[in-house]
């Protein structure tokens, strides 16, 4: 047997047992299909989270009544004295804390406590002189007409009369007489800061004229301005979160009312008392704001409320 041949059977062997055994298919690898399964598994993870996260966002910005157009309000009292006078004494500086009952402002009380003393001498004087027209009218009743006559009765019954209204006034000008005496010392009538101060010691105060202002420390509450589309889910006594512009705490607090008016133009009327109506419409109608006032519950600590404040609100209906 040749060389060539001895070559050839190998091969031939071979073919034999590549045909008697098929080679079976090398199985496919599955990293490739993890690779598209994962893209898709990230996607749909994506949108579920977006799609709870826009839900949220809805809720809030739609669901639940909202507005950054509010503003921190609080009462101010504002005292003007009832009597002039200089002012003698001025316990308070600007910005000052007091308390009800704490003294203001005094005016100089020497000739209002004068006229006191007079008003108590008058009616000393008026209270003698209707005791004894009062005597005398009396004894004159007592008498029969042939010692008096009706007519001398009934002039003596007049004179006790107008001594008695005599005294009277003068009871009366006393107590006014203290009264104006009481009102030269002018005392906080609230629990408060005192604002703006202007008045200075030997100021001269007249009758009305505005001399210290008080800002009532517990009078705050917020005026939220909403849109009239958020009016339907807005109610009385609704929680309410306030976030002051200054401030990252929030406080608390709830829907106390909500107004029932506001300026409209077109009903100022002219002249002849005739509505003044603007011929021209705008496409597009602004949704009027409406004040929402919502009272403070909670004021957390190192908050310091000052009345014109901006705040943000929320309010949650459910």
């Amino acid at each position: 047997m040749s060389d060539l041949e001895l070559q050839e059977r190998p091969k031939a062997v071979g073919d034999i047992l590549a045909v008697a055994s098929p080679v079976k298919p090398i199985p496919v690898s599955t990293p490739r299909r993890r690779r598209r399964v994962v893209p898709l598994l990230i996607t749909f993870v994506v949108l579920a989270v977006a799609a709870v996260f826009g839900k949220t966002t809805w809720d809030a910005y739609m669901g639940t009544p909202w507005t950054r157009d509010g503003a921190v309000r609080a009462y101010v009292v504002t005292m003007a004295p009832q009597v002039a006078g200089q002012l003698v004494e001025l316990p308070v500086a600007d910005n000052q804390f007091v308390h009800r009952g704490d003294l203001l402002i005094l005016i100089d009380p020497t000739n209002y406590k004068i006229a006191v003393h007079l008003a108590e001498a008058a009616v000393q004087q008026t209270q003698v002189t209707a005791q004894n027209a009062e005597r005398e009218a009396r004894r004159r009743q007592e008498l029969t007409t042939l010692a008096v006559t009706v007519e001398e009765q009934q002039t003596y019954t007049s004179a006790a009369s107008a001594a008695e209204a005599a005294y009277q006034q003068a009871v009366a000008r006393l107590d006014q007489a203290n009264v104006d005496l009481a009102r030269t010392q002018i005392r906080s009538p609230v629990n408060g800061w005192v604002t703006n101060l202007s008045a200075q010691l030997g100021d001269f105060a007249t009758v009305g004229q505005s001399q210290i202002s008080l800002v009532d420390a517990d009078s705050f509450w917020v005026d939220a301005y909403f849109e009239e589309t958020y009016l339907g889910s807005i109610k009385e006594g609704d929680p309410a979160s306030v976030k002051l512009m200054g401030y990252s705490q929030v406080l608390g607090g709830r829907v106390a009312s909500v107004a029932r008016g506001i300026n409209v133009a077109n009903a100022q009327p002219n002249g002849q008392g005739l509505a003044s109506v603007n011929p021209i419409f705008t496409w597009v109608r602004l949704a009027q704001r409406i004040p929402v006032r919502i009272q403070i519950d909670r004021v957390p600590e190192g908050v310091r409320l000052v009345t014109g404040m901006t705040a943000t609100v929320h309010i949650d209906p459910r």
